[in-house]
């Protein structure tokens, strides 16, 4: 069994460096889910759960169970969180998830018998309908099942998988494939802070300009622009791809951001919401009324703060906003190209070819 102590064992760069996280998968695709493009995704904590909180900025949020997670409110700790593929009507796939927990007694304890428990489960979609060919093919309870089982069925620190899986099967960033996308950091202070993502977002993650990927800006490292040559004949065919019809570019980007840090709830709220600046630098615009941007945080708890210093969790903030800018350019890089009968979905590597490596042996912390 590999080592929980940070220092000590290999690092995944995904949400799984945060000991006890587990990711699972389940993917609709054709052809064994004929007109499907779509899918969930489910953050499965320790059992016990992990402190919760919620910030939502998008104007068009499809959300469940994140009223729960206000500080002012009675739960604590969440055993899993699902984001999902199908609109509105893929919140149904939180069920699925729900029963699972309910057979294992996890959840908060409303009765003198051990089964006696309601699993709340906090869940937001994103909006990928008929990208598949099939306005009516979405996520249901079967396939919130089927992700909670694939993540409790894994290995802890099993790097997540990312690119066209799960909620991000179907995601569109702009005129760009989306997908999921995940990175981690190791604090000096020994500090775990990650971030999954599922980018799916009205807006651009591709700088109109040059081709150059919005998030690789904030990174620290020179930013490889294409030659305008290559730009040119990308955003020729990206102009094509949208002229042949489909869905339109609707929201939403997702997060979990999590850390091994003790955090009580109203300082996990406070990263959920500080994590959403890395959002904001890594697509422009974001945040619109046709979005339903949402970023969830989960605390487990492994590494206290000092109680003399209580500016101690500025470290964490600022990772989170720095994760989630790294884990949007991975699920750009992670992406692969779709066409269905619902559209033309190039990714950002099929246009820009082998210039940005990001995923060429590397992860981004």
């Amino acid at each position: 069994m590999a080592s929980s102590n940070p220092s000590t064992r290999p690092r995944t760069h995904s949400l799984s460096d945060v000991a006890g996280l587990r990711v699972g998968h389940a993917t609709r695709v054709a052809p064994t889910h004929v007109g499907h493009l779509t899918g969930t995704t489910v953050v499965l904590a320790p059992e016990g759960g992990a402190v919760a909180a919620v910030d939502v900025r998008g104007g068009g949020p499809g959300t469940r169970e994140t009223d729960a997670l206000d500080p002012r409110n009675l739960v604590q700790r969440v055993e899993a969180v699902v984001l999902t593929g199908g609109s509105a009507y893929g919140l149904d796939s939180a069920t699925g998830v729900m029963a699972w927990l309910e057979e294992r007694g996890r959840g908060v304890r409303v009765g003198p018998d051990p089964s006696h428990v309601v699993p709340v489960v906090p869940a937001a979609c994103v909006f990928d309908l008929g990208r598949g060919g099939d306005f009516t093919a979405r996520p249901d309870a079967t396939t919130g099942r089927a992700a909670v089982e694939a993540a409790a069925g894994s290995e802890p620190f099993t790097p997540v998988e990312e690119g066209n899986v799960g909620a991000g099967t179907g995601a569109v960033v702009g005129k760009v494939k989306g997908g999921v996308g995940s990175a981690s950091v190791l604090l000096e202070s020994g500090i775990t802070v990650a971030a999954l993502v599922v980018a799916n977002a009205a807006g651009s993650g591709v700088d109109a300009g040059t081709g150059a990927l919005y998030g690789r800006f904030f990174e620290g490292r020179r930013v490889a622009y294409p030659a305008p040559e290559v730009h040119e004949e990308a955003t020729r065919r990206l102009a094509e791809a949208a002229a042949e019809g489909g869905p339109p570019p609707l929201n939403t980007t997702l997060a979990v951001v999590a850390t091994d840090a003790e955090l009580t709830k109203a300082q996990a709220q406070k990263l959920a919401g500080t994590s959403h600046d890395g959002m904001a630098r890594a697509v422009r615009p974001v945040h619109l009324l046709n979005d339903g941007d949402t970023v969830f945080a989960l605390a487990t708890g492994e590494h206290p703060l000092a109680a003399d210093r209580p500016l101690a969790l500025n470290e964490i903030l600022a990772a989170g906003a720095d994760m989630v800018t790294a884990a949007i350019v991975r699920a750009l890089l992670a992406a692969e190209s779709v066409e269905t009968p619902g559209g033309n979905f190039p990714s950002y590597r099929d246009l820009y070819g082998g210039l940005d490596s990001g995923l060429d042996g590397e992860r981004t912390e």
